[in-house]
């Protein structure tokens, strides 16, 4: 599972790659947290609590369906967390009232496209890499020995032969390096 963070408006949504089951898991405190419009993440964790316990006595199967991952917190410790699917964030959404509610649901829409328009073109996935590393602070150099450091890694674990020179991979045909 791959982890990173995606804005909306000044708020960072964390979230969580499942490439096994091909799906995006968000944290469901910063979407809380960005629905209410808290700059206090300890209102809106407490926001979540209630709602999470209302939902519960309503039977809603809202709060059943919130699974709890290791997320990088804000102190850099990986802390379990509350997460959801975007189809589980967009009946949470609906519970919340606020003005946030359809540009978030917007948003969650603009997040699943872009995951599909990565999956017919995986450059975009390495641009869009590129530039959070950038918008990080990040040099070129660093950013290209991470990347290539990550594909080696990948193609050995994806196709799982040696590599000797340049090969057509078995697999899904593309050329390989060693």
């Amino acid at each position: 599972m791959s982890i990173n963070v995606t804005p909306f408006e000044d708020y960072n949504i964390r979230r969580m790659y499942d490439e096994d089951k091909d799906i995006w898991y968000f944290s469901v405190t910063d979407i809380i947290q960005a629905l209410t419009q808290q700059k206090d993440f300890q209102a809106a964790r407490n926001y979540w609590k209630v709602l999470k316990n209302r939902l519960k006595k309503e039977g809603s199967e809202v709060v059943t369906n919130c699974n709890r991952l290791k997320l990088r917190a804000e102190d850099g410790k990986m802390r379990l967390t509350d997460v959801a699917t975007a189809e589980t964030l967009l009946r949470l959404i609906q519970s919340v009232p606020s003005p946030k509610a359809e540009p978030m649901k917007l948003w969650l829409a603009k997040v699943g496209y872009e995951r599909m328009q990565e999956m017919a073109d995986p450059a975009r996935s390495v641009d869009r890499a590129r530039e959070y590393w950038k918008a990080h602070g990040k040099s070129d150099k660093w950013i290209q020995r991470v990347m290539a450091r990550r594909g080696k890694k990948q193609r050995r674990r994806k196709h799982d032969f040696p590599f000797i020179g340049l090969m057509q991979c078995g697999v899904c045909g593309c050329a390989v390096t060693a």
